[in-house]
């Protein structure tokens, strides 16, 4: 009995048709690396800037949120600004000599209006329910990847700082000049409270534009290390093709053969 034994030429045609069907891939799915078989190394390398692209990509959002949160605490401070400088103007308005009690009691009517509005927008404030002007605190937005980097948007008690304002009275002279020196105490309060809010905008746009560059270097890091190189694989797979072809050549050749030793023996 003759035993054949395989010929070599048929483990150097798998090894071709295995390279080849890794080759496709590689070119299908347009990575060069497709799972820790592919490189170990370089998989390690590319979840970890998976990790950090995708957390500067949240982080980018955070800071987004956190200017739309600064953008509505300062509309309602400009709204505000707009009322107690209409309190003002009615306040001087009142310290006129030719009007008399009912022309007062009209302006300070007016007045309570504005009053009741400051409060009310002061009130219904809020971001994502939480209250922006009615309470001394601060909102803190995570701003990186890493941990330990943040910015703060600052939230304060408005209506305990403009109780005078609150509670101003035009029926008399001296209610009314009281009333200009409150409203010019408010609007000093207020365009000091929206000029931090707008250099906080400002920090949050920094960061973002920061984190954006961040995001571009970081993926481009990824990408180099992960992405087929087309020209050089397309390169490979043709050459690749033509070995198999040759291997295949070799093993019909090799099979033809042991038929034909086969066929005399018998």
């Amino acid at each position: 009995m003759i035993n054949f034994v395989p010929s070599p030429n048929a483990g150097l045609l798998q090894q071709v048709q295995e390279k080849q069907t890794n080759l496709m891939e590689k070119l299908a799915s347009g990575k060069r690396v497709n799972n820790a078989s592919d490189d170990a190394a370089a998989q390690q390398i590319i979840d970890r800037l998976t990790s950090q692209v995708d957390g500067n990509r949240q982080a980018v959002n955070n800071a987004y949120d956190g200017i739309s949160l600064a953008q509505v605490a300062e509309g309602g401070l400009a709204g505000i600004g707009e009322d107690v400088s209409r309190i003002r103007e009615l306040s001087i308005q009142a310290g006129s000599g030719i009007l008399n009690d009912s022309d007062r009691r009209a302006i300070q009517s007016e007045i309570a209006g504005l009053q009741e509005n400051i409060s009310l927008t002061v009130e219904q404030t809020n971001f994502a329910g939480k209250p922006l002007l009615s309470e001394d605190g601060a909102i803190d937005f995570q701003v990186s990847a890493n941990s330990g980097q943040s910015v703060s948007v600052d939230t304060q008690n408005v209506g305990s700082r403009l109780s005078d304002i609150l509670n101003i009275d035009v029926s008399t002279t001296e209610g009314a000049n009281a009333a200009i020196e409150a409203s010019d105490a408010a609007l000093e309060f207020v365009g000091s409270a929206q000029s931090d809010l707008g250099a906080t905008q400002n920090q949050f746009a920094s960061a973002a534009r920061n984190l954006t560059q961040a995001d571009v270097n970081t993926a481009a890091a990824r990408s180099r290390i992960q992405d087929t190189d087309y020209a050089q694989t397309v390169s490979q797979s043709v050459s690749n093709d033509i070995l198999d072809q040759a291997a295949m050549t070799v093993q019909s050749q090799a099979n033809q053969q042991q038929g034909q030793v086969l066929a005399l023996l018998s």
